[in-house]
């Protein structure tokens, strides 16, 4: 993994009755999200910083930070308004549990969309980042990087696991979209939780604002409303998309300009490498690690939550 990631601070976190936590898998609609809540608790904010705004309680700025600094940072944050973290962890794992006094957004993406996005994503990291975490641009390319997503897919994305840890079944797809289904699936129906998928997300944008508005008790004013709406936007978070990645204000942001917020579209892996092929490997792995056909179904398409059996 980036050596930026440190998901042991998750259980550290002394979380306050109300907080808010997105919970969503690598490139499903994650800073959009982020954005989402920030912009319905602010009643519209173009000068938001969403890493500050909404930390993200799995990352270290740099090497030298430790956990103290970023506990207290959070401990600190205003009591006068929910506070706001995002995850791409699910309950069932090692670090995040689920909690009955906090609310989770969660939201999937269609797993096929979501893997090929990954991939543009940790391609275009910005290589002050990988030297800032002491990892030569060689090493860099040799883990990560490859010319196709079909060989990214064989020999990156399958074969994936963590630093010191036996390989996962599946590596990155069970790790972000098959783990984090099986997780939420058992709690999609909680009072305290709010499970989204991307595609209805994208179809009606208000819509999906004004529903996380109503779940989380944001009630923006009549005049508040329209920037809300503005600044959820797809344009103009793409217009403005350095203030939605990690470190954009340091010399050593995550990722080169522009690729954060990338293209935001439903359907189009294939453009970007998706293959039959590949797809009905990714689906049979989908059935080895996750027991309820109708938690499979609801990652790829959305629809209507099922009810508990």
């Amino acid at each position: 993994m980036p050596k930026y990631l440190a998901p042991h601070l998750q259980p550290l976190v002394e979380y306050r009755d109300g907080d808010i936590l997105i919970s969503v898998p690598a490139k499903s609609g994650t800073t959009w999200t982020m954005n989402i809540v920030h912009q319905l608790r602010s009643g519209g904010d173009p000068d938001v910083n969403v890493y500050d705004d909404v930390p993200w309680i799995e990352y270290r700025e740099r090497p030298d930070q430790t956990d103290e600094e970023l506990l207290e940072r959070w401990k600190a944050m205003p009591r006068d308004v929910p506070r706001a973290f995002k995850t791409h962890s699910a309950p069932g794992g090692p670090f995040l549990k689920y909690m009955e006094n906090v609310k989770y957004v969660v939201v999937c993406r269609n797993p096929e969309e979501a893997l090929v996005s990954f991939r543009h994503m940790i391609m275009n990291h910005d290589p002050r980042n990988w030297a800032l975490w002491n990892t030569p641009m060689e090493e860099a390319k040799e883990t990560w990087y490859r010319d196709d997503f079909k060989t990214w897919y064989h020999e990156v994305g399958l074969k994936f696991s963590p630093p010191g840890a036996p390989p996962i079944p599946g590596g990155f797809q069970t790790l972000f979209y098959w783990s984090f289904i099986a997780g939420w699936w058992p709690h999609r129906n909680k009072p305290n939780v709010l499970m989204l998928h991307f595609k209805e997300m994208k179809a009606d944008h208000e819509g999906t604002i004004r529903k996380i508005a109503d779940f989380l008790g944001f009630k923006p004013t009549e005049e508040q409303w329209p920037k809300v709406l503005e600044y959820t936007s797809f344009p103009w978070m793409k217009e403005h998309g350095l203030q939605f990645q990690p470190g954009y204000k340091t010399d050593a942001p995550m990722l080169l300009p522009d690729t954060m917020v990338r293209k935001g579209a439903t359907g189009d892996q294939a453009a970007d490498g998706m293959t039959p092929e590949i797809a009905a490997d990714m689906k049979e792995w989908a059935k080895k690690i996750v027991q309820d056909e109708a938690a499979i179904k609801y990652i790829y398409e959305g629809g209507p939550i099922p009810p508990d059996a």
